[in-house]
């Protein structure tokens, strides 16, 4: 009889331990990679990601952005981009996904993209036998919109057999790390970081011109390109300015305890301040304050420090509290974060008087020790951006070398 009861317990633990794997087969993604596509008007937008060690990797040229906390419903998967207030929102059926990104403002639903994807595919776009016979690679002159009112851009791109990878740089940042692929004429190129998939596609006219499109969930936009090897913006330092007057900068705001944090503070006395105005919801934002993060960490010995201004969707201290801290946890950073109010130019313009307007995120105010503004830069060219990125890194620790030199 005891035998039989424990023979009976061992083929219970056998059909338990069957059941609890099965469960956890049927409600958890393959580890590996995947590939999604975004519906989009008369489009699709590819896009590739890695699931590993419960966690998704979006994946967009050398850059991994990762998402964690994913949760699962029955056959339902939920997968937030805490930053971006925005959650893959699908249903699973074996090796596919379908479902849809929703993303949110102050708790109501602003937009909602069709996505669908596959495990296994590792191809963001389809393979061509055609290789490309023009090469994008090098920078442009591109017109994103027609006549008069079309945008200016830059663009900067690399070619590595039909690989592509580069971005697009805007006088207020830049579109960050764009992949893809080239073939004959054409080429196509697109990234998924977490917040608005983007595609870009196009083909030559000319051994240094082409047109195309520049897609978005919202719209397609025509854009033409011009080869420049001397392409560049207009002088991002030259942008915001101190109104006459005026010598220096003055804010009083809480830190992430709630203290105030002020210019003033003896903390910041006879020391070269940063200032960086940033939102945790963007995406320029959180390449400047990476470089910030890690920069900070190798000089902040020499008499330097850096303040940041974060301006959040909600004008409420505790939500702004809680984004906030997830973006200084994301990128291990040392520095003071402080909420300076709503996110939105006008709102950063009024917190900060005694400049002529804050006409992007990132905007970063250099002052010396005498705790006078020297430059300001408006916008962020990041590391996707290649050449104007390191000639940005260059310029900043100049700028650094000489204020920390002087007595």
């Amino acid at each position: 009889m005891n035998k039989l009861k424990g023979l009976n317990f061992i083929v219970l633990l056998v059909v338990l331990f069957g059941l609890a794997s099965f469960l956890q087969d049927s409600k958890t993604l393959k580890e590996g990679l995947w590939r999604g596509v975004f519906a989009v008007p008369e489009n699709e937008i590819p896009f590739l990601f890695e699931m590993k060690d419960n966690s998704v990797f979006l994946i967009n040229g050398e850059d991994r952005f990762q998402a964690k906390n994913i949760t699962y419903r029955n056959d339902s998967v939920f997968i937030p981009f805490d930053l971006y207030d925005a959650v893959l929102k699908c249903k699973m059926e074996g090796n596919q996904l379908q479902g849809k990104l929703v993303k949110t403002s102050g708790g109501k639903v602003v937009s909602e993209v069709l996505f669908k994807a596959e495990y296994g595919n590792p191809n963001r776009f389809p393979l061509s036998n055609e290789k490309p016979t023009i090469s994008l690679a090098g920078t442009w002159d591109i017109n994103i919109g027609e006549g008069a009112g079309a945008e200016k851009t830059v663009g900067n791109f690399s070619l590595k057999g039909s690989i592509l990878t580069g971005s697009i740089l805007t006088t207020t940042g830049d579109y960050r790390f764009l992949d893809g692929v080239a073939h004959g004429k054409k080429f196509e190129l697109s990234a998924f970081g977490g917040s608005s998939p983007y595609l870009l596609k196009g083909e030559f006219t000319g051994d240094n011109s082409f047109t195309g499109e520049f897609v978005t969930p919202r719209k397609a936009i025509k854009i033409a390109g011009t080869r420049n090897a001397k392409a560049a913006l207009p002088d991002a330092y030259n942008v915001t300015y101190l109104k006459q007057g005026f010598s220096t900068v003055a804010f009083s705001f809480p830190n992430l305890d709630g203290k105030k944090v002020s210019l003033t503070d003896e903390a910041y006395k006879g020391k070269v301040v940063i200032v960086t105005i940033l939102g945790s919801w963007c995406p320029n934002c959180l390449d400047e304050n990476k470089f910030l993060s890690g920069w900070y960490k190798e000089n902040k010995n020499r008499g330097v420090e850096i303040i940041g201004l974060g301006f959040e969707r909600k004008n409420d201290f505790e939500s702004a509290q809680k984004s906030l801290t997830a973006l200084k946890n994301r990128l291990g950073i040392d520095y003071q974060i402080l909420f300076a109010g709503q996110s939105g130019t006008e709102s950063a313009s009024k917190a900060l008087p005694q400049l002529n307007g804050i006409s992007s995120f990132p905007t970063t105010i250099f002052i010396d020790k005498k705790g006078n503004v020297r430059k300001i830069h408006s916008g962020f060219s990041g590391p996707a951006t290649g050449k104007f990125y390191e000639e940005f890194k260059t310029e900043f620790n100049a700028l650094i070398d000489e204020l920390v030199a002087e007595k």
